[in-house]
């Protein structure tokens, strides 16, 4: 496989708060250019590990990849409260990774997003997201020199991690889907209906309504601070330059994965099997999520017939982002457990 480097954009050193007491570990972070599939398109890699250390098992290493709006480094690595998820994992002295898919983030964008989005069919479907998924496995693999890794994938990413799993479980050691997408009786909430162009546009402050449907007035203050969700927003937005052009600004998300819920999830028609998967595998899910509701969770869970040992986690009082709000720490916590367990069933 081919890997287009970027310079690396420097070593970043972090020193993050004390853990059980003791200083935490500097961080360095690494960023990179992965050549994608397709000529001239390339994807953005970040990676965080402990300073100094470049040997990692297989076991030890993590990756990330996003939802179906929003990049990976603003759903991942942003510091609330002065830590990230990625951070937390890092800490551990883990070798953690996050990647964009073209079309987000810092990846690049195809070109029918230099155009009016009715120019052209919706862009990004899930299986060419595999295959940036897949270049992003491989250039892992082959810095690393290991044969497996593990996957984290939210939302949209749960789809591209499990079915990518299910097809290469030889590259896979444990599999963590955090809200995990099934079969759907409704549109989803990012489908206005109509015909699709290829990429749709979100403001802010549809953005902060989305993120907060289905939670209790009352509640909505102390769940999502109002510095987390700015800090977020001005992030995630800054992400796209021409977005933040327009008036007002606006992010732009590839529309490959509405045509997808269109054409299988709200049909019906799973995209792939679930049985499939032959590796370890954590669900993940909070009770307010109404994008992906809890039906998805347990239809999904049982559909896991392959699997050494499956598991699901439901947290309360958190919704679909819940790695950004005030419970965010039960999910660290869940998902860490489960990726430094030794278990073998029945011993």
């Amino acid at each position: 496989m081919k890997i287009a480097w970027s310079g690396v954009a420097g070593v970043l050193l972090l020193l993050v708060g004390l853990q059980a007491g003791a200083a935490a570990p500097q961080l360095e972070m690494e960023e990179f250019r992965v050549a994608s599939s397709d000529p001239g398109l390339t994807l953005y890699v970040r990676n965080k590990h402990p300073k100094g250390m470049t040997g990692f098992a297989g076991e030890r290493i993590v990756l990330f990849v996003h939802g179906s709006t929003y990049p990976a480094e603003t759903s991942f690595d942003l510091a609330l409260g002065g830590l990230s998820w990625m951070d937390y994992i890092a800490r551990q002295g883990y070798d953690v990774y996050l990647v964009d898919v073209r079309g987000y983030g810092k990846s690049s964008r195809p070109a029918a997003m230099a155009e009016p989005p009715a120019n052209n069919e919706p862009i990004v479907r899930t299986e060419t997201a595999m295959l940036d998924v897949g270049a992003a496995v491989d250039f892992i693999r082959q810095r690393r020199h290991v044969e497996k890794i593990n996957l984290l994938g939210w939302s949209w990413g749960t789809t591209i991690m499990g079915w990518y799993t299910g097809q290469h479980n030889d590259k896979v050691n444990k599999l963590v889907l955090y809200a995990p997408r099934w079969l759907a009786g409704s549109a989803s909430i990012m489908d206005n209906g109509g015909k699709l162009g290829a990429y749709r546009t979100v403001t802010r402050d549809k953005a902060r309504a989305r993120w907060l449907s289905g939670v209790p007035q009352a509640q909505q203050a102390a769940l999502l601070p109002a510095a987390w969700f700015e800090a977020w927003a001005d992030a995630t937005f800054a992400s796209d330059p021409e977005g933040q052009r327009q008036n007002p600004p606006v992010l732009r998300a590839p529309n490959g994965t509405v045509q997808d819920t269109r054409e299988f999830w709200t049909a019906g028609k799973p995209m792939y099997d679930p049985g499939t998967i032959r590796v370890p595998t954590l669900l993940v899910h909070a009770d307010w999520d109404i994008e992906l509701p809890n039906a998805m969770l347990y239809s999904y869970f049982d559909k896991l017939a392959s699997t050494p040992y499956r598991r699901m986690v439901q947290i309360g009082e958190g919704t679909h982002s819940v790695m950004m709000e005030k419970n965010r720490m039960q999910l660290f916590e869940a998902v860490q457990h489960f990726l430094d367990e030794k278990f073998t069933p029945g011993q």
